[in-house]
Parts: C-alpha cells; sequence; structure tokens
C-alpha cells in the first residue's frame, strides 16, 4: 500500500438481492489477510437472500499496515482511505434505492474496528454496526503512557461531533484475544452507548480470534425480518 489514498481504486464486490429488490444494504469489511469475496461468504452464511451486500477489498489485503493500536501518525493515510472506502460501500448501495437507515456495516477483525470507528465517524442512522473481534480505532492520539492492557500501546481519543441514537451495535470478542485487548473492546462499548447507540457486547471467555456460532447467530437476529 502506498500513495495518498491506497484504498482510492478499491474493487467493490456485491452479493445477494438483485438493486431495487432488497429489504437491507450491508457493507461488509474483510480482516487482514482477507478479501472481499472472503467476507461475502459470510453474507452467504446468514441464509438472508432479500440482503444486497457489497464489500470493499482492501489494497494488498490489509487496511492499515499495523495494530490498529498504534499512533494515529502510523495509521496514515491508510485508515482515512479505508474511510472513505467504507463510505463508497454506503453509497453504492444508497444509489440503489436502499436508504441510510436500512443499510448495516459489518465487519471482521481490521474490518471489525473499521466498521464501528466508520460508523462513528459517518454517524446515524444506521440499521446496525457488527463489530466480530473488533473495537474503536479513536480520533487521535491522548496522553498517557503505553499499557499492558492494551498490548504495549499508549490511549487514544475518542471525540467524535455525531451521533448513533438508537443504533444497535454488536461487538463480540474473546476475552484474550490476540490482537483485540479486551480492555478497548469495553472502552468502545462506552463510547458508542455515550454517542447513543444500544450495545450489545459479547465477550467469549478464553483465547480466541475467530466467528463463532453465537455471532453469527447475533448477526441474524439484527439482519434478519423481525429485526
Amino acid at each position: 500500500m502506498s500513495g495518498a489514498d491506497p484504498h482510492g481504486t478499491a474493487r467493490l464486490l456485491r452479493w445477494g438481492a438483485p438493486a431495487g429488490q432488497a429489504r437491507l444494504g450491508l457493507v461488509l469489511l474483510h480482516g487482514r489477510g482477507g478479501s472481499a469475496e472472503d467476507i461475502l461468504g459470510l453474507a452467504a452464511h446468514l441464509g438472508l437472500a432479500d440482503i444486497a451486500a457489497v464489500a470493499p477489498q482492501a489494497a494488498g489485503h490489509s487496511w492499515w499496515p499495523t495494530s490498529f493500536l498504534a499512533p494515529t501518525a502510523a495509521l496514515e493515510p491508510y485508515l482515512s482511505s479505508a474511510l472513505a472506502a467504507v463510505g463508497r460501500s454506503v453509497a453504492a448501495l444508497e444509489a440503489e434505492g436502499i436508504p441510510r437507515a436500512q443499510i448495516a456495516i459489518a465487519g471482521f477483525s481490521q474490518g471489525g474496528c473499521l466498521a464501528v470507528e466508520a460508523a462513528a465517524r459517518l454517524a446515524g442512522p444506521l440499521h446496525a454496526v457488527i463489530a466480530l473481534s473488533g473495537a474503536m480505532i479513536g480520533s487521535g492520539d491522548a496522553d498517557g503512557a503505553p499499557t499492558d492492557a492494551l498490548y504495549g500501546h499508549a490511549p487514544k481519543r475518542f471525540d467524535y461531533e455525531t451521533r448513533l441514537d438508537g443504533v444497535p451495535v454488536y461487538l463480540g470478542c474473546h476475552a484474550q484475544d490476540p490482537h483485540i485487548p479486551l480492555a478497548r473492546v469495553n472502552e468502545s462499548a462506552r463510547v458508542l452507548r455515550g454517542l447513543g447507540a444500544e450495545v450489545d457486547e459479547q465477550i467469549f471467555p478464553g483465547p480466541g480470534h475467530g466467528i463463532l456460532p453465537e455471532e453469527i447467530r447475533a448477526m441474524q437476529g439484527l439482519l434478519g425480518p423481525s429485526s
């Protein structure tokens, strides 16, 4: 990845209901080393054929080249470019006639971090936001020393001039995820609730980094016809 806008020419793949026939839109964001094709397989696994899902492809199969916990300068220009790719994905669904309030954003790992960060910056209305093994990235660096709770990284600021009033947000993560500190997941839940979101934080015991059946059921609950 290089240049001022590394994801500026990101391919946007699509799955699901034809344009004009979808009940909901879904932006899916893959993790480091993954692909748009991979994450669209999650849409198929949900068994919700009346959803239109789109997935942008990160340049080099990674949205940024380091941990999401790294200082802000180390994440740029990749983070800003990734956020713009999410914005274009949402706009693509809106162009099909799906209102913003009927669009959900979801992702796994890096994509989960990008999903909740994009939601906080884009603001509502959104149908739902889903982070599987993900947490917020932050709006900038905060004062404070690196801590073990943040895997040797320093704290971040979470200053947003947006609201997510009433937007359902699901945060699913293992208690000992090797990439996503529990402290940051908990902090993300607090920040999102402060923005007005209705947060469901589900922490699974022990180590792990993957998508669990319980998380699939949670997604189906948020995206299904009765949601």
